[in-house]
Protein backbone atom coordinates (compact mmCIF):
# COMPACT_ATOMS: atom_id res chain seq x y z
CA UNK A 1 0.00 0.00 0.00
CA UNK A 2 1.61 3.31 -0.91
CA UNK A 3 1.02 6.20 1.80
CA UNK A 4 1.43 9.99 0.84
CA UNK A 5 5.27 11.04 1.99
CA UNK A 6 3.89 13.61 3.93
CA UNK A 7 0.73 14.92 5.38
CA UNK A 8 -0.30 18.68 6.07
CA UNK A 9 -1.91 18.08 9.64
CA UNK A 10 -4.60 20.01 10.57
CA UNK A 11 -3.82 20.36 13.72
CA UNK A 12 0.18 20.39 14.09
CA UNK A 13 0.40 21.49 17.50
CA UNK A 14 -1.23 18.96 18.84
CA UNK A 15 0.21 15.90 20.66
CA UNK A 16 -0.60 13.41 23.65
CA UNK A 17 -2.72 14.56 25.96
CA UNK A 18 -1.08 15.78 29.22
CA UNK A 19 -3.59 13.35 30.72
CA UNK A 20 -2.72 10.26 28.69
CA UNK A 21 1.13 10.82 29.13
CA UNK A 22 1.03 11.41 32.79
CA UNK A 23 -1.55 8.22 33.54
CA UNK A 24 0.84 6.22 31.53
CA UNK A 25 4.03 7.63 33.48
CA UNK A 26 2.11 6.80 36.77
CA UNK A 27 1.48 3.01 35.67
CA UNK A 28 5.06 2.92 34.71
CA UNK A 29 6.60 3.54 37.98
CA UNK A 30 3.68 2.67 40.23
CA UNK A 31 2.76 6.02 41.07
CA UNK A 32 -0.20 7.05 42.60
CA UNK A 33 -2.69 8.38 39.62
CA UNK A 34 -3.98 11.90 41.53
CA UNK A 35 -3.71 12.96 37.84
CA UNK A 36 -6.48 11.79 35.36
CA UNK A 37 -10.05 13.04 36.59
CA UNK A 38 -11.85 9.85 37.14
CA UNK A 39 -13.00 7.86 40.19
CA UNK A 40 -11.43 4.53 41.60
CA UNK A 41 -14.63 3.22 42.78
CA UNK A 42 -17.53 2.08 41.22
CA UNK A 43 -20.85 3.40 39.90
CA UNK A 44 -24.18 3.30 42.47
CA UNK A 45 -24.79 -0.77 42.25
CA UNK A 46 -28.45 0.79 41.29
CA UNK A 47 -27.10 1.66 38.30
CA UNK A 48 -25.33 -1.36 37.42
CA UNK A 49 -28.34 -3.21 38.03
CA UNK A 50 -30.17 -0.93 35.64
CA UNK A 51 -27.57 -1.88 32.89
CA UNK A 52 -28.04 -5.33 33.07
CA UNK A 53 -31.85 -4.84 33.45
CA UNK A 54 -31.62 -2.96 29.93
CA UNK A 55 -28.89 -5.46 28.68
CA UNK A 56 -31.23 -8.48 29.19
CA UNK A 57 -34.09 -6.59 27.46
CA UNK A 58 -35.08 -5.00 24.14
CA UNK A 59 -32.65 -1.71 24.42
CA UNK A 60 -29.55 -3.41 22.45
CA UNK A 61 -29.70 -1.37 18.71
CA UNK A 62 -29.58 1.44 17.91
CA UNK A 63 -31.35 4.15 20.33
CA UNK A 64 -32.78 7.66 18.15
CA UNK A 65 -30.60 9.84 17.07
CA UNK A 66 -31.27 12.16 19.34
CA UNK A 67 -31.48 10.09 22.49
CA UNK A 68 -33.85 7.94 24.28
CA UNK A 69 -36.93 10.33 24.68
CA UNK A 70 -37.64 8.91 28.35
CA UNK A 71 -34.41 9.75 29.81
CA UNK A 72 -34.89 13.34 26.96
CA UNK A 73 -38.01 13.50 29.07
CA UNK A 74 -36.57 13.10 32.51
CA UNK A 75 -33.57 15.07 32.21
CA UNK A 76 -36.18 18.11 31.02
CA UNK A 77 -38.48 17.07 34.47
CA UNK A 78 -35.10 17.73 36.01
CA UNK A 79 -33.79 20.99 34.42
CA UNK A 80 -37.63 22.20 35.51
CA UNK A 81 -37.49 21.34 39.38
CA UNK A 82 -33.34 22.49 39.54
CA UNK A 83 -33.53 25.96 37.48
CA UNK A 84 -37.45 26.69 36.78
CA UNK A 85 -37.33 26.69 32.97
CA UNK A 86 -39.02 24.52 30.98
CA UNK A 87 -37.24 22.17 27.80
CA UNK A 88 -38.88 20.79 25.11
CA UNK A 89 -36.96 17.21 25.44
CA UNK A 90 -38.27 16.18 21.86
CA UNK A 91 -36.11 19.60 20.23
CA UNK A 92 -33.92 21.10 22.73
CA UNK A 93 -32.51 18.08 24.34
CA UNK A 94 -30.00 15.82 22.72
CA UNK A 95 -28.05 12.61 24.19
CA UNK A 96 -23.87 12.95 23.40
CA UNK A 97 -21.56 10.43 23.70
CA UNK A 98 -19.92 12.12 27.03
CA UNK A 99 -19.28 15.40 27.06
CA UNK A 100 -16.36 16.20 25.17
CA UNK A 101 -18.72 14.63 22.11
CA UNK A 102 -21.56 17.54 22.96
CA UNK A 103 -18.90 20.52 23.04
CA UNK A 104 -16.80 19.77 19.90
CA UNK A 105 -20.49 19.46 17.99
CA UNK A 106 -21.47 22.65 19.57
CA UNK A 107 -18.50 24.53 18.22
CA UNK A 108 -18.87 22.84 14.76
CA UNK A 109 -22.45 23.20 14.06
CA UNK A 110 -21.97 27.01 14.65
CA UNK A 111 -18.40 28.54 14.19
CA UNK A 112 -17.11 28.78 10.32
CA UNK A 113 -13.65 30.05 9.24
CA UNK A 114 -12.51 33.52 11.01
CA UNK A 115 -14.81 33.21 13.70
CA UNK A 116 -13.48 34.36 16.75
CA UNK A 117 -14.35 32.09 19.92
CA UNK A 118 -13.30 33.37 23.52
CA UNK A 119 -12.33 31.12 25.80
CA UNK A 120 -10.74 30.75 29.54
CA UNK A 121 -7.65 30.01 30.77
CA UNK A 122 -6.26 27.77 31.92
CA UNK A 123 -9.09 25.84 29.84
CA UNK A 124 -10.14 22.21 29.20
CA UNK A 125 -7.69 21.39 26.42
CA UNK A 126 -10.67 20.07 23.93
CA UNK A 127 -12.05 23.42 22.99
CA UNK A 128 -9.10 24.99 21.30
CA UNK A 129 -8.68 21.89 19.23
CA UNK A 130 -12.15 21.87 17.69
CA UNK A 131 -12.13 25.89 17.45
CA UNK A 132 -9.46 25.50 15.39
CA UNK A 133 -11.00 22.50 13.64
CA UNK A 134 -13.97 24.48 12.55
CA UNK A 135 -11.73 27.26 11.04
CA UNK A 136 -12.01 29.74 13.79
CA UNK A 137 -9.50 31.39 15.76
CA UNK A 138 -9.10 31.28 20.26
CA UNK A 139 -9.44 34.10 21.72
CA UNK A 140 -8.26 33.41 25.09
CA UNK A 141 -8.55 35.49 28.53
CA UNK A 142 -6.34 34.24 30.95
CA UNK A 143 -7.42 33.90 34.29
CA UNK A 144 -5.22 34.50 37.11
CA UNK A 145 -3.71 32.12 40.00
CA UNK A 146 -4.84 31.98 42.49
CA UNK A 147 -8.23 33.16 42.31
CA UNK A 148 -8.40 32.76 38.65
CA UNK A 149 -11.49 35.33 38.63
CA UNK A 150 -13.06 37.02 35.67
CA UNK A 151 -12.76 40.73 35.04
CA UNK A 152 -15.47 41.35 32.88
CA UNK A 153 -14.63 44.84 31.73
CA UNK A 154 -11.55 43.00 30.38
CA UNK A 155 -13.57 40.80 28.64
CA UNK A 156 -15.53 43.23 27.14
CA UNK A 157 -12.23 44.30 25.34
CA UNK A 158 -11.92 41.20 23.63
CA UNK A 159 -15.00 41.08 21.67
CA UNK A 160 -15.40 42.39 18.19
CA UNK A 161 -17.69 41.83 15.18
CA UNK A 162 -16.41 38.60 14.57
CA UNK A 163 -17.03 36.95 17.94
CA UNK A 164 -19.08 34.07 17.14
CA UNK A 165 -19.27 31.82 20.46
CA UNK A 166 -18.02 32.47 24.71
CA UNK A 167 -17.23 29.56 26.44
CA UNK A 168 -17.40 29.10 29.87
CA UNK A 169 -16.95 26.20 32.48
CA UNK A 170 -18.36 26.05 35.79
CA UNK A 171 -17.52 24.98 38.13
CA UNK A 172 -13.78 25.45 36.39
CA UNK A 173 -12.08 22.72 35.22
CA UNK A 174 -8.61 22.83 36.47
CA UNK A 175 -8.84 26.27 39.03
CA UNK A 176 -12.06 24.84 40.59
CA UNK A 177 -13.31 28.28 40.98
CA UNK A 178 -17.49 28.78 40.52
CA UNK A 179 -19.41 31.91 38.68
CA UNK A 180 -21.70 33.44 40.47
CA UNK A 181 -24.88 35.08 39.62
CA UNK A 182 -23.07 38.17 39.37
CA UNK A 183 -20.47 37.01 36.64
CA UNK A 184 -23.77 35.41 34.97
CA UNK A 185 -25.24 39.02 34.75
CA UNK A 186 -22.44 40.19 33.24
CA UNK A 187 -22.35 37.87 30.69
CA UNK A 188 -25.85 38.45 30.13
CA UNK A 189 -24.67 42.19 29.81
CA UNK A 190 -21.82 41.63 27.40
CA UNK A 191 -23.88 39.54 24.84
CA UNK A 192 -27.41 41.27 24.87
CA UNK A 193 -28.07 42.49 21.31
CA UNK A 194 -25.42 40.36 19.77
CA UNK A 195 -25.20 37.35 17.76
CA UNK A 196 -22.77 35.61 20.10
CA UNK A 197 -23.58 31.87 21.16
CA UNK A 198 -22.47 30.84 24.66
CA UNK A 199 -21.01 27.22 25.00
CA UNK A 200 -21.40 26.86 28.91
CA UNK A 201 -19.83 23.59 29.92
CA UNK A 202 -21.39 22.57 33.27
CA UNK A 203 -20.53 19.05 33.89
CA UNK A 204 -19.79 19.62 37.63
CA UNK A 205 -23.23 20.82 38.29
CA UNK A 206 -23.74 18.34 41.25
CA UNK A 207 -20.13 19.02 42.67
CA UNK A 208 -19.78 22.06 44.20
CA UNK A 209 -19.22 23.01 48.03
CA UNK A 210 -19.98 24.64 51.38
CA UNK A 211 -23.41 25.64 50.49
CA UNK A 212 -22.51 27.45 46.69
CA UNK A 213 -25.70 27.43 45.17
CA UNK A 214 -24.83 26.31 40.66
CA UNK A 215 -25.39 29.03 38.77
CA UNK A 216 -26.47 27.41 35.68
CA UNK A 217 -27.03 29.51 32.56
CA UNK A 218 -30.52 28.16 32.28
CA UNK A 219 -31.46 30.26 35.57
CA UNK A 220 -30.98 33.39 33.04
CA UNK A 221 -33.69 33.19 30.41
CA UNK A 222 -31.77 35.46 28.19
CA UNK A 223 -28.86 33.87 28.72
CA UNK A 224 -30.41 30.52 28.11
CA UNK A 225 -32.16 31.37 24.79
CA UNK A 226 -28.33 32.09 23.03
CA UNK A 227 -26.65 29.20 25.20
CA UNK A 228 -25.39 25.25 24.56
CA UNK A 229 -25.58 23.73 27.74
CA UNK A 230 -23.30 20.79 27.81
CA UNK A 231 -23.38 18.15 31.02
CA UNK A 232 -22.52 14.72 31.97
CA UNK A 233 -23.89 11.35 33.47
CA UNK A 234 -20.26 9.82 33.83
CA UNK A 235 -19.15 13.10 35.75
CA UNK A 236 -22.44 12.37 38.06
CA UNK A 237 -22.81 8.81 38.44
CA UNK A 238 -19.23 7.72 38.58
CA UNK A 239 -19.42 6.19 35.24
CA UNK A 240 -16.78 8.28 33.20
CA UNK A 241 -16.00 5.71 30.33
CA UNK A 242 -19.70 4.99 30.08
CA UNK A 243 -19.22 8.49 27.99
CA UNK A 244 -22.62 9.57 28.26
CA UNK A 245 -23.71 13.19 28.39
CA UNK A 246 -26.34 15.38 26.81
CA UNK A 247 -26.68 19.28 25.53
CA UNK A 248 -29.60 21.49 26.42
CA UNK A 249 -30.26 24.34 23.48
CA UNK A 250 -32.83 26.07 21.92
CA UNK A 251 -34.08 24.88 18.99
CA UNK A 252 -32.59 27.03 16.52
CA UNK A 253 -29.40 25.71 17.89
CA UNK A 254 -30.39 22.48 18.25
CA UNK A 255 -31.11 21.85 14.88
CA UNK A 256 -27.64 22.92 13.49
CA UNK A 257 -26.28 20.88 16.86
CA UNK A 258 -28.18 17.32 15.67
CA UNK A 259 -27.00 17.87 11.90
CA UNK A 260 -23.33 17.61 13.08
CA UNK A 261 -24.21 14.60 15.59
CA UNK A 262 -26.13 12.67 13.18
CA UNK A 263 -22.55 12.38 11.44
CA UNK A 264 -19.73 12.13 13.76
CA UNK A 265 -22.05 10.01 16.36
CA UNK A 266 -25.46 9.21 14.99
CA UNK A 267 -26.64 7.94 18.14
CA UNK A 268 -25.74 7.00 21.95
CA UNK A 269 -24.84 3.93 24.00
CA UNK A 270 -28.62 2.64 24.09
CA UNK A 271 -28.93 0.55 26.88
CA UNK A 272 -26.85 3.27 29.22
CA UNK A 273 -29.17 5.16 28.52
CA UNK A 274 -32.07 3.43 30.03
CA UNK A 275 -30.14 2.80 32.98
CA UNK A 276 -29.45 6.48 33.33
CA UNK A 277 -33.07 7.03 32.83
CA UNK A 278 -33.88 5.03 35.99
CA UNK A 279 -31.16 6.45 38.04
CA UNK A 280 -31.49 10.17 37.29
CA UNK A 281 -35.31 9.80 38.70
CA UNK A 282 -33.46 9.25 41.86
CA UNK A 283 -32.87 12.78 43.21
CA UNK A 284 -31.34 12.01 46.20
CA UNK A 285 -28.45 10.10 44.51
CA UNK A 286 -27.28 14.02 42.85
CA UNK A 287 -28.49 16.01 45.29
CA UNK A 288 -26.25 14.61 47.97
CA UNK A 289 -23.00 14.44 45.23
CA UNK A 290 -21.99 17.88 47.12
CA UNK A 291 -21.90 16.37 50.30
CA UNK A 292 -20.18 13.33 49.18
CA UNK A 293 -17.25 15.11 46.82
CA UNK A 294 -17.11 17.70 49.68
CA UNK A 295 -16.25 14.83 51.94
CA UNK A 296 -13.32 13.82 50.07
CA UNK A 297 -12.18 17.61 49.75
CA UNK A 298 -12.19 17.98 53.12
CA UNK A 299 -10.13 14.85 54.01
CA UNK A 300 -7.66 15.62 51.36
CA UNK A 301 -6.97 19.21 52.40
CA UNK A 302 -6.97 17.83 55.92
CA UNK A 303 -4.37 14.81 55.22
CA UNK A 304 -1.84 16.97 53.24
CA UNK A 305 -2.40 20.33 55.43
CA UNK A 306 0.87 19.82 57.22
CA UNK A 307 2.62 19.28 53.81
CA UNK A 308 4.85 22.26 52.20
CA UNK A 309 2.54 22.69 49.40
CA UNK A 310 -0.14 26.01 49.24
CA UNK A 311 -3.85 24.69 48.69
CA UNK A 312 -6.41 26.94 47.25
CA UNK A 313 -9.43 27.62 46.71
CA UNK A 314 -11.55 24.69 46.08
CA UNK A 315 -14.92 26.09 45.14
CA UNK A 316 -16.54 22.74 42.92
CA UNK A 317 -15.20 20.07 40.55
CA UNK A 318 -13.14 17.19 41.99
CA UNK A 319 -10.01 19.04 42.11
CA UNK A 320 -7.69 20.69 44.33
CA UNK A 321 -5.09 22.81 42.98
CA UNK A 322 -1.87 23.59 44.99
CA UNK A 323 1.32 25.84 44.62
CA UNK A 324 4.53 24.23 45.57
CA UNK A 325 7.27 26.97 45.63
CA UNK A 326 8.10 26.00 48.52
CA UNK A 327 9.41 22.55 47.53
CA UNK A 328 11.03 22.93 43.96
CA UNK A 329 11.52 26.01 41.40
CA UNK A 330 11.31 23.81 38.63
CA UNK A 331 8.83 24.26 35.90
CA UNK A 332 5.32 22.56 36.79
CA UNK A 333 5.75 20.04 33.88
CA UNK A 334 9.36 19.15 35.29
CA UNK A 335 8.12 18.75 39.22
CA UNK A 336 5.19 16.74 37.80
CA UNK A 337 7.19 14.24 36.34
CA UNK A 338 9.75 13.97 38.70
CA UNK A 339 7.15 13.91 41.04
CA UNK A 340 5.65 10.95 39.78
CA UNK A 341 8.85 9.15 39.29
CA UNK A 342 10.44 9.71 42.38
CA UNK A 343 7.92 10.39 44.49
CA UNK A 344 5.18 7.61 43.99
CA UNK A 345 2.41 10.54 43.21
CA UNK A 346 1.13 11.82 40.13
CA UNK A 347 -0.62 15.28 39.03
CA UNK A 348 -1.23 17.78 36.49
CA UNK A 349 0.92 20.74 36.12
CA UNK A 350 -1.71 23.43 35.63
CA UNK A 351 0.32 25.39 32.97
CA UNK A 352 -0.83 22.73 30.39
CA UNK A 353 -4.62 24.27 30.67
CA UNK A 354 -2.82 27.71 29.14
CA UNK A 355 -1.67 28.77 25.69
CA UNK A 356 1.26 29.96 26.19
CA UNK A 357 1.83 27.53 29.24
CA UNK A 358 2.26 29.92 32.16
CA UNK A 359 3.77 28.91 35.15
CA UNK A 360 2.82 29.33 37.98
CA UNK A 361 4.05 26.66 40.54
CA UNK A 362 0.86 25.41 40.94
CA UNK A 363 -0.25 21.41 40.42
CA UNK A 364 -3.85 19.72 39.90
CA UNK A 365 -4.68 17.35 42.20
CA UNK A 366 -7.82 14.64 41.49
CA UNK A 367 -9.92 13.44 44.70
CA UNK A 368 -12.34 12.00 43.50
CA UNK A 369 -10.33 8.62 44.78
CA UNK A 370 -11.18 5.91 47.63
CA UNK A 371 -10.26 7.27 51.50
CA UNK A 372 -7.34 4.72 51.46
CA UNK A 373 -5.80 5.78 48.14
CA UNK A 374 -5.95 9.12 49.80
CA UNK A 375 -4.35 8.43 52.68
CA UNK A 376 -1.65 6.51 50.81
CA UNK A 377 -0.91 9.78 48.62
CA UNK A 378 -1.08 12.40 51.85
CA UNK A 379 1.78 10.12 53.32
CA UNK A 380 4.00 10.60 50.30
CA UNK A 381 3.22 14.09 49.51
CA UNK A 382 3.67 15.80 53.25
CA UNK A 383 7.24 13.77 52.90
CA UNK A 384 8.10 16.42 49.92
Amino acid sequence: MNFPSSINSKLPAVGTTIFTTMSALAKEHNAINLSQGFPDFNPHPVLIEEMQKAMRGSFNQYAAMAGYLPLRETIAAKVESMYSIAVDPEMEITITAGGTQAIFTAILSVVRENDEVILFAPAYDSYAPAIELSGGKAIYYDLEAPDYKVNWQNVKKLITQRTKMIIINTPHNPSGTVLNAFDMQQLDKLTRGTDIVILSDEVYEHIIFDGIEHQSVLRFPKLAERSFVVNSFGKTYHATGWKVGYCIAPKNLMTEFRKVHQFNVFSVNSIAQVAFNEILKRKDLYLELNGFYQQKRDYFQRAIQSSRFKLLKCEGTYFQLAAYSKISDERDIEFVRRMTKDMGVAAIPVSVFYRHQIDNSVVRFCFAKGEETLKRAAELITKM
